[in-house]
């Protein structure tokens, strides 16, 4: 990579990728262009600005770019109609972000002449994995450089005597051991390392951060609502939303209520087991009140068949196949399978549960008249399930012929 003149860096501000961009320049000889997303971290990101200037980055190749938008209606509602879970468990919080980063990275390396891009990914971890897949199927011959596989940078200290070394500023609360790493978007908050790789101990309370104590949280239940159209939440309590304000605002209301914590020990990409604590407290919400909206829309075999594509579909967006033409097709198997799915879905908020407890919608194929225990009139006739159980038990019956 000797002829990289200009590399296009994930940059936060913080301590790792800070150094990662001195390192950039002293290893590469190349100008850095800095990019960082605001996909609803809930931090101030102008302070990444001033350390990039700080730095000698030029303010034109300087991008701070809002995205929760994008994030959210082009990235999470559409993983989110797929009702992804990964390992039956995990919503895919970090997952998620990392293709729209790396799809804005490229476009930003295009419009500055970059002839490569940059992050802070370990070489233990699946995000080195999402972002250069998503780096070279939008641009396949971009050089992607990866200073963790690269450097002899190999601990917190190594990092720290470098950034001294560099006259890059270190933060007080970067001088301790850190007693665990954090992700955080608007879908959701995750920890990992430290205080959290023994996977007997309980999270420290400390850990969490978008969640109230379940314990503590109110004792009354809130009720709310929330409108779908085909498959999108579009409104709260009745009141038309964006995207990134609905999730938002459920964020605020799982909060209050401790909903959607989540202690995993998961099987990352690269082969090893890891141990996170995963807060996504609207995000656990919104699942569950899709889910509610579906049990009247989706007919059985369509949501069977449904459920069947969620595992294979998360597994595609854990592993960083975003852009693969595998996971295009599900998604327009999945879309489809929404164009009905709409209504409102009531929700129970308590004490660290999210419960669905009412749903209506106009294309709803729940018959009262048929299903009730009174008079149907007519609506059922419970003497064709004599012929139906005796066909679905014909080969049971020959079965057990033969081997009595």
């Amino acid at each position: 990579m000797s002829d990289v003149k200009r590399v296009v860096l994930a940059y936060s501000g913080g301590l790792d990728t800070s150094v990662i961009l001195k390192w950039l320049r002293e290893t590469y000889n190349c100008e850095v262009v800095t990019f960082t997303a605001d996909l609803g971290q809930g931090e101030e990101l102008e302070p990444a600005r001033a350390k990039a200037e700080l730095m000698g980055v030029q303010p034109e190749h300087i991008f701070i770019d809002d995205l929760r938008e994008e994030f959210v209606a082009d990235y999470v509602f559409p993983m989110m109609r797929a009702n992804a879970l990964y390992e039956g468990l995990y919503l895919l919080g970090t997952s998620i972000a990392r293709p729209l980063i790396a799809k804005r990275q490229i476009e930003i390396a295009r419009a500055v002449g970059a002839d490569a891009v940059s992050h802070g990914a370990t070489g233990k971890g699946n995000d080195q994995v999402r972002f250069e897949l998503g780096y070279y199927a939008l641009a396949p011959d971009i050089k992607v450089i990866a200073p963790w596989r690269e450097w002899d940078l190999t601990s917190r200290t190594r990092l720290i005597e470098y950034a001294e070394a560099h006259q890059i500023p270190v933060p007080k609360d970067k001088r301790g051991e850190s007693p665990f790493s954090t992700d955080a978007n608007l879908l959701h908050t995750s920890s990992e390392g430290k205080v959290l790789e023994d996977p007997w101990e309980e999270v420290p309370d400390y850990v969490y951060s978008r969640t109230d104590d379940p314990e503590k949280a109110p004792d009354a239940p809130e009720y709310i609502t929330i409108d779908f159209e085909r498959g999108d939440g579009v409104a709260l309590n009745g009141e038309g939303v964006s995207p990134a304000t609905l999730l938002t605002r459920l964020n605020e209301l799982g909060k209050r209520h401790g909903i959607g914590r989540l202690d995993l020990v998961e099987n990352r990409f690269v082969g090893m087991k890891s141990r996170g604590m995963y807060e996504t407290p609207g995000g656990t919400i919104y699942h569950a009140g899709h889910r509610g909206i579906e049990q009247l829309t989706l007919d059985r075999g369509a949501a069977h068949l449904k459920d069947e594509l969620a595992v294979r579909y998360a597994e595609l967006i854990y592993n960083g196949f975003w852009f693969s033409p595998e996971r295009e097709m599900l998604q327009a198997a999945i879309d489809h399978s929404q164009e009905k799915v709409a209504g409102t879905v009531r929700l129970k908020l308590y004490k660290g549960s999210a419960s669905v407890v009412g749903r209506k919608s106009p294309n709803s194929l729940y018959s009262e008249k048929v299903v009730t225990f009174e008079d149907d009139q007519g609506a059922y006739d419970q003497r064709d399930a004599a012929g139906f159980i005796k066909l679905n038990a014909l080969r049971l019956r020959l079965l057990g012929r033969r081997d009595q």
